[in-house]
């Protein structure tokens, strides 16, 4: 491993994963929705979906972050089918957390079916090193990184995001009736969910972090969620998305503001695919230039379940080939 330091500190990674397809997590969410009609919706069934990124994933960070101790998938009373099959034990620091380990104390919140919820918990998982990284599982390493992509040699995160100013509600809705601005089925957006624990914390604006591994400090969010449980009970406490929910991401990047422990980078080094529209010539193009650009580190695919079949399998010879 290169790197211009050597850390005192461990790292973890938490990756939080649903597979979909599977039979009793589907019956679970029929139970709980009210709106069947929903189920048939892409961009609600997109959030359960996967087309096997959590491998990916995982193989990204073996190849491009070697320093990282554990890796911890927090489902729902499911596994991975890789993992299941790992029978030579390549994926020894692979831990699965249930969603039950993590909401210990509060287990009447269960089940849930947003990741919002879910991940206002993270910081609860046992054994957790009190500096890790948060992916989601569409968020994979492309290139060589270091620890101090992530954490200076002090242990203070690096953050990548820029600033913006809160969008007045009356704004959005006038973009999304002059098409602007795209009606979604879930009412909350990415930047809203980090705009929302920022006006808790009273910022006049917020930094809105980027699609990329986040590096985070557990005891900063368990000190701030022990002293303020009515948040932490707010923001887990319905089954689906709702407009007021935060991204705990979000409150430990502005926690660490407020604390001014901190760094900031204005290149975010990320390949971002935020829509299966785009041209075939298109993503070939995107993913050569990536592939030579040594500065890019992070690549987010989005709802890669929906891509056709040909964008699909380009998209993942590529990464077969870039994680081999």
């Amino acid at each position: 491993m290169s790197d211009t330091f050597k850390t005192d500190f461990d790292i973890d990674a938490v990756i939080t994963w649903v597979d979909g397809s599977d039979e009793n997590h589907a019956k679970k969410l029929s139970q709980y929705i009210e709106n069947k009609s929903l189920m048939s919706e892409k961009g609600f069934v997109t959030r359960f979906n996967q087309a096997n990124e959590i491998e990916y994933c995982i193989k990204s960070i073996y190849k491009f972050a070697p320093y990282v101790r554990t890796i911890f998938i927090v489902t729902d009373e499911q596994t991975p089918d890789f993992i299941k099959n790992d029978s030579k034990g390549f994926y020894h620091n692979v831990k699965i957390v249930d969603h039950k380990t993590i909401f210990k104390g509060y287990e009447s919140y269960l089940p849930v079916f947003n990741s919002n919820s879910i991940e206002t918990m993270i910081s609860r998982i046992p054994d957790l090193a009190e500096r890790f990284i948060y992916f989601n599982d569409d968020m994979l390493l492309i290139g060589e990184t270091k620890p101090s992509d992530f954490f200076t040699t002090e242990g203070i995160p690096v953050l990548r995001g820029r600033w913006l100013n809160y969008e007045s509600a009356a704004l959005k809705e006038f973009l999304k009736k002059i098409g602007l601005k795209k009606k979604r089925v879930s009412k909350l957006t990415y930047k809203q969910a980090q705009a929302n624990i920022a006006k808790i914390l009273g910022f006049k604006r917020y930094l809105k972090v980027s699609h990329t591994p986040i590096p985070l400090r557990k005891s900063v969010i368990n000190n701030y969620l022990d002293q303020n449980e009515e948040v932490l009970i707010n923001n887990i406490k319905h089954r689906f998305r709702v407009p007021t929910y935060f991204m705990i991401q979000s409150l430990g990047v502005h926690l660490e503001i407020l604390n001014k422990t901190f760094i900031r980078k204005n290149n975010f080094q990320l390949v971002y695919f935020g829509s299966s529209d785009k041209a075939l010539w298109w993503i070939k193009q995107k993913l050569s230039s990536a592939e030579k650009d040594k500065n890019k580190l992070f690549l987010n695919i989005q709802s890669l379940d929906l891509y056709p079949e040909e964008k699909l399998n380009y998209i993942l010879n590529w990464l077969d080939k870039i994680l081999k």
